[in-house]
């Protein structure tokens, strides 16, 4: 059985029919993380994620780590019961009225104590030694951001064996693109980074994806951006990204928007070209 498949008994479900067991027992050990002093800040951002972030949290709430944490989460405007969820695991949460991951993720670094920063994506489910694994390389000197890579779970639509096959193509091509653009690899889910660095920096609020990518680009000055390939480092996900297609066709349609222009991940750049519809006006 896989580590994740409790989560999967609630995930995508009414926050109505999640278990009062599940509930109390997850908000005690969430609880019982929690340290005065944190070293480490799990932030999760959630838009509309109602019927997804009580799996997040439960995934979180069994981590298995030897550092002092803190565990808070940002409502950014969402329409939906995503505050209510917050409030009934206990997690400490701030709203973001403004709209965009960066606000999003911008107010979850304000508002942390720790040294070190996780994102945290509350469609996603974390592995208990996932915090302990990523610190393992985040901390070693000359690093000053780490990503990793992350999995689907299978489902009636997508199979484990069509999955293996999706991502280990996906993954080939991003550990082939990581030597000379590390950036362009990183995802919000998968990536920690030295938040004294970040904090001299600040989030980009002005596009509407890429904010992960753009701050990974912007640490390069302060160390190396890393990549932890373990296991116990790999997180799964919904399909929020590949939307409803065949693995086969969103392979496809990933793989003509990597081809044009290919030639770009063989060479460093120091700072992002953003594409008109990327841009927020403000």
């Amino acid at each position: 059985m896989a580590w994740y498949n409790k989560y999967l008994s609630i995930y995508e479900k009414p926050f109505s029919e999640v278990p009062a067991e599940v509930i109390t027992s997850t908000r005690g050990r969430l609880a019982a993380l929690q340290s005065d002093t944190p070293l480490v800040s799990v932030v999760v951002i959630a838009y509309n994620e109602g019927k997804r972030l009580a799996a997040c949290l439960w995934s979180l709430s069994d981590l298995q780590t030897s550092y002092p944490i803190e565990i808070l989460g940002v409502n950014n405007n969402s329409k939906d019961n995503t505050e209510e969820v917050f409030k009934a695991f206990g997690v400490r949460y701030f709203n973001e009225t403004r709209q965009s991951p960066g606000f999003a993720r911008q107010c979850g670094l304000d508002h942390s104590r720790g040294k070190y920063h996780f994102f945290i994506d509350a469609d996603t489910f974390y592995p208990p030694r996932y915090i302990d694994t990523m610190m393992g390389t985040l901390q070693k000197p000359g690093i000053s951001c780490v990503g990793g890579f992350w999995s689907y779970y299978p489902d009636e639509n997508h199979s484990a064996w069509g999955l293996w096959i999706f991502e280990l193509i996906r993954d080939t091509f991003l550990y082939i693109q990581h030597f000379k653009r590390p950036e362009l690899c990183v995802r919000g889910m998968t990536f920690a980074f030295n938040a004294d660095y970040a904090r001299q920096e600040k989030i980009r609020t002005d596009i509407r994806r890429g904010e992960d990518g753009s701050l990974a680009l912007s640490l390069k000055k302060y160390g190396r951006i890393a990549f932890v390939h373990h296991r116990n480092a790999r997180p799964v996900t919904g399909y929020g990204t590949l939307g409803n297609g065949s693995l086969l066709g969103s392979l496809f349609t990933r793989a003509k928007i990597q081809l044009k222009g290919i030639s770009r991940i063989f060479f460093k750049k120091d700072k992002y070209e953003d594409s008109e519809d990327n841009l927020i006006k403000q």
